[in-house]
C-alpha cells in the first residue's frame, strides 16, 4: 500500500488520559527525574496502566546511538549513565506501589556492555525497595554481546523482553543498525541461560508487511523460546517519521491472533492466550507496556 497520512480511523481513537492518579504519577516521576514510555510515546493507555500499578521506565538518557525510522527518540551521542538512576526507579516503584515495572532503555552502543550492568542494578534495587513488584526488562540487542546478555539474565528479572519490531524484509527501512537474526539469537541464548525465564517479544504492523510475513515472525519467535507475543499498530510519532503504509483493521488483528494460536499449537507448545486487549489482538491500544503484566503472566 502507499504510505498514508490520512486521518486515523475511529478504532484508533481514544480519549486523552487524565485523572488524579495520572497527575500523582506524573508529579512523582518529574520530581525524581524519571522518563517513561507512557509519556514520551504519548501512549493513550497511560491512565489505565498507571491506575493498575504498572509503568514503563526508560533508562540511560534521552539520546539513542541508532535512529530507527519509527522511533521518537533523538539519535546522537548520549551522556554518561546516571549511577543514581537505579535507586530512583526503585524509589518510584515503592512510593507509587507499582505492581509491575517494565524497564527499557535507549540503545547505547557507546557503552562496552550496552547498558547491561545498569539494567542489572535496577533489578537489584527494585528487589530491595519494591519486593512485591514483578520486573520486566525490555532490552536492546546489546550488539550481540553474549556476556552483556548473561549479566541481565543473571539479575533474574521475572520477564525478559526484546522486540523484533517488524518483519525481516523491512529491517533496512525500519530498524537502522539492527539485525533480525541477532534479535532471535538473543532470545535463543536467554532461553538456554535460564530455561525458566519468561521471554517476550513484539512487532508492529502497518509498515507494509504481509500477513504471511507476520506469521513467519510469530513462528520464529516461538521457536526461539518466546511465550508472550504482542502485536500493535504502528503510528508515526510525527510527520517527519516513516509514514504508516496502512491502518490494520480489527478484523485483521483477530486473524493474526488466530494465526498465532495455530502456530503455537503447531509446534506443540503451551496454549497461547489471546484476548481483545491481550496477547496478540490489539490495534492501536497496544504499546510495549500496555497491560504488560496481564499479557506476560496471563493474569
Amino acid at each position: 500500500m502507499n504510505p498514508t497520512r490520512a486521518p486515523r480511523p475511529d478504532w484508533l481513537k481514544v480519549r486523552a488520559p487524565s485523572g488524579k492518579r495520572v497527575e500523582e504519577v506524573s508529579q512523582t516521576l518529574a520530581r525524581l527525574g524519571l522518563r517513561t514510555v507512557c509519556r514520551e510515546a504519548m501512549c493513550p493507555n497511560v491512565g489505565e496502566c498507571w491506575g493498575a500499578g504498572t509503568a514503563t521506565v526508560i533508562l540511560l538518557g534521552d539520546v539513542c546511538t541508532r535512529g530507527c525510522a519509527f522511533c521518537n527518540v533523538t539519535a546522537g551521542a548520549p551522556a554518561p549513565p546516571d549511577p543514581a538512576e537505579p535507586a530512583l526507579v526503585a524509589n518510584a516503584a515503592a512510593e507509587l506501589s507499582w505492581r509491575h515495572v517494565v524497564v527499557t532503555s535507549v540503545t547505547r552502543d557507546d557503552l562496552p556492555d550496552g547498558g547491561a550492568a545498569h539494567f542489572a542494578s535496577v533489578v537489584r534495587a527494585l528487589r530491595r525497595e519494591a519486593p512485591g513488584a514483578t520486573v520486566e526488562l525490555l532490552v536492546p540487542d546489546f550488539a550481540g554481546d553474549v556476556d552483556a546478555l548473561r549479566c541481565v539474565v543473571d539479575a533474574a528479572p521475572d520477564i525478559l523482553a526484546h522486540n523484533v519490531e517488524t518483519v525481516p524484509r523491512l529491517y533496512p527501512m525500519v530498524r537502522k543498525g539492527a539485525e533480525y537474526g541477532r534479535s532471535l539469537d538473543l532470545l535463543r541464548r536467554a532461553a538456554v541461560m535460564r530455561p525458566t525465564l519468561l521471554l517476550k517479544s513484539g512487532i508492529m504492523v502497518g509498515f507494509g508487511e504481509t500477513e504471511g510475513e507476520a506469521v513467519a515472525v510469530f513462528r520464529d519467535l516461538f521457536d526461539a523460546g518466546c511465550r508472550s507475543l504482542t502485536v500493535g499498530q504502528y503510528l508515526p510519532p510525527s510527520n517527519d517519521h516513516l509514514p504508516s503504509a496502512e491502518y490494520v483493521t480489527p478484523e485483521t488483528f483477530e486473524a493474526l491472533a488466530d494465526a498465532a494460536r495455530e502456530v503455537l499449537v503447531g509446534i506443540g507448545r503451551q496454549r497461547l492466550r489471546v484476548e481483545r486487549h491481550g496477547l496478540v489482538a490489539v490495534a492501536d491500544q497496544l504499546r510495549l507496556g500496555h497491560r504488560a503484566r496481564d499479557v506476560a503472566l496471563g493474569a
